[in-house]
């Protein structure tokens, strides 16, 4: 079993709803022989710096994050993508700690893919920025502003896919012009939707 982080113990004294069950999910990472820390809030194990698999909770469960889980095979089915544009990881979510143990043995089996995955440099391939449709209401602002279609331009294709994603996702049209108004002065700022 690899070590424990103080960090990880912390987080898992303050948390209340998900504690076993994360608490389980913890032991059969670390029996993996990854290593723990805290990332993003929440604990997250790694092969030689390289991100493999987190747990996080949310209100209605926790969950094992494959960061790129769009390259296991997935024999039981039980791999969930979150949403529609996540491109990468993928989900394994639990209600109860009884789940867990019961699939303990398949987990290990899915992290110990997740491992080769990585140990195999093997990356994900996503979707450029320009199979994503540029909302009409963007359209119009970069044809009418060279200086803000060569910053969007200048982004790097994460930060252009996220605003992309972010624009397109609204369903009305007078939301779309306002998320776009609002982040154009991010965007000739050379900054992404979260920096």
């Amino acid at each position: 079993m690899s070590a424990l982080d103080p960090k990880v113990d912390a987080f898992l004294g303050r948390e209340r709803r998900w504690r076993s069950e994360m608490t389980e999910l913890r032991k059969i990472a670390l029996s993996c022989k990854l290593t723990e820390e805290l990332k993003w809030g929440t604990p997250c194990y790694a092969l030689d710096g390289k991100n493999v698999v987190l747990i996080h909770g949310f209100k209605e469960y926790c969950a094992y994050l494959f960061f790129k889980g769009a390259l296991l095979k997935d024999p039981r089915g039980i791999l969930i993508i979150q949403t529609p544009n996540v491109q990468a990881s993928r989900q394994i979510r639990f209600l109860q700690v009884k789940e867990i143990v019961k699939l303990k043995s398949t987990l290990k089996a899915y992290i110990q893919e997740a491992i080769e995955v990585e140990k195999a440099g093997l990356k994900v391939a996503r979707k450029k920025p320009a199979e994503i449709p540029v909302p009409h209401e963007f359209r119009l602002r970069l044809d009418g502003s060279p200086a803000l279609t060569k910053a969007f331009e200048g982004l790097t294709p994460g930060r252009q896919r996220g605003y992309l994603l972010h624009f397109g996702s609204a369903k009305q049209s007078k939301t779309r012009a306002s998320r776009i108004e609002k982040h154009i002065p991010r965007i000739l700022a050379g900054r992404g939707l979260d920096d």
